[in-house]
């Protein structure tokens, strides 16, 4: 095969099979074909003339010969002018390399006849030109169709090259589309946590300028783990649970410790991945638009536990409930819970769900299930260190007791 540039719409280049077409095999290809055609007359003489003496040797060779002669023909022309017979029009064919199959298939047949001219000896003492007439009437046919044979199966290879090629640059450019895709959505959820937290802060301050430095110091150290992770799509549970308990600890400063925080994660999952800050927007969602509507007997509970083959996480939290966001036409429509859905789809396409829905009056649940896999020893020993981590140390008189993975605040 040509090492030219296919393209895919004239607008994308694909590289093509950059490995010309090996000569030994394609050539012991045509031999092996030989080898057949020769047995074959051998065992048909035996069977139907037993009497008739012929020279094996002389069979094979002269078959052997022929197909080798194809062979390089077929692979050089293949060769230095692949791509442009792959792209060949059937005006071409016509006019081309209809001619050159005939003036191919006389030139082997002289060949033959002016080395093996033992093959004709049955009809008594011919000429060189007589024996070539005698065998181009036995033999022409059979040239002609070797030739396009040939032409079509290296053809038809041509275009099963291009095709995985061509298949191959789409996938690649499916899988860079989903990466930019999923990196838009950690971009864009980055500022909307960011925003909220600013704005929590700036309202905090008028109240209590110590609560507010203290959260300014914690936003701090989620920022500088969010950077550390770079462009990390898939991290560990164990990770994200670390992360979310930075932000919880960062809102029970807001409230003063009114809200009662419960971490369950299934021991077994500390190494499970997961779409990286999935539980963060949903952490926030439920403090905004539920917990904040709440004054007292305010609660957030996140539940990780297994299913089968899938992982389910669920966010409970206290709040007004859904009939309210409904009026206001707000269901489901924040930008924590549709970036939430979209970096879903974009990781597991149709295999992960999240459910908002209210269990109970004054009861909101968001309920996430995807497909469960394990971090290999090489992606957990990739984690950073815990000493590398910068994780809030709140101060013993005013700070609440760091939250654990599994227990009730």
């Amino acid at each position: 095969m040509n090492s030219q540039i296919a393209t895919v719409d004239e607008s994308y280049p694909i590289q093509a099979d950059g490995r010309k077409t090996r000569f030994l095999p394609f050539l012991g290809s045509f031999l092996a074909v030989a080898l057949l055609f020769a047995a074959q007359q051998l065992l048909n003489a035996r069977i139907w003339y037993p009497k008739t003496h012929l020279n094996p040797a002389m069979i094979i060779g002269a078959w052997e010969l022929q197909y080798f002669v194809w062979g390089v023909i077929c692979w050089a022309l293949w060769r230095w002018h692949g791509e442009k017979l792959r792209r060949a029009g059937w005006r071409y064919l016509l006019f081309v390399m209809g001619p050159l199959s005939i003036v191919l298939g006389i030139g082997v047949e002289m060949l033959l006849v002016g080395i093996f001219p033992q093959l004709t000896m049955a009809r008594g003492h011919l000429s060189y030109w007589q024996r070539l007439d005698f065998s181009l009437g036995e033999e022409f046919l059979e040239n002609t169709a070797v030739f396009w044979a040939a032409y079509a199966i290296v053809r038809g290879m041509g275009h099963y090259r291009e095709s995985r090629q061509r298949e191959k640059a789409m996938s690649e450019l499916a899988v860079e589309l989903a990466e930019a895709r999923m990196m838009a959505l950690r971009m864009q959820i980055n500022p909307h946590f960011l925003f909220n937290t600013m704005n929590a802060i700036s309202s905090l301050m008028y109240t209590d300028v110590h609560a507010a430095d203290r959260m300014m110091e914690q936003l701090s150290n989620m920022l500088r783990v969010s950077l550390a992770r770079g462009s990390q799509q898939m991290i560990t549970m164990r990770e994200e649970i670390e992360f979310v308990e930075m932000y919880l600890t960062l809102q029970d400063i807001r409230s003063s410790g009114r809200v009662r925080q419960e971490i369950d994660v299934d021991p077994r999952l500390h190494d499970a991945l997961v779409p990286a800050m999935l539980l963060q927007p949903l952490v926030e969602n439920a403090y905004v638009h539920g917990l904040s509507k709440v004054s007292d007997g305010g609660f957030i509970e996140i539940v990780v536990k297994p299913e089968r083959d899938m992982m389910q996480i669920s966010v409970r939290n206290a709040g007004l409930g859904l009939e309210a966001a409904e009026r206001n036409g707000t269901r489901g429509a924040g930008i924590g819970l549709s970036n939430a859905r979209s970096r879903l789809r974009l990781h597991f396409g149709d295999q992960a769900h999240l459910d908002l829905h209210e269990p109970s009056p004054g009861l909101v649940q968001v309920t996430v299930r995807f497909p469960l896999s394990v971090a290999t020893a090489t992606e957990v020993s990739a984690q950073p260190d815990e000493n590398s981590r910068v994780l809030y140390e709140p101060q013993q008189e005013t700070a609440p007791e760091p939250l654990r993975p599994t227990g009730t605040r």
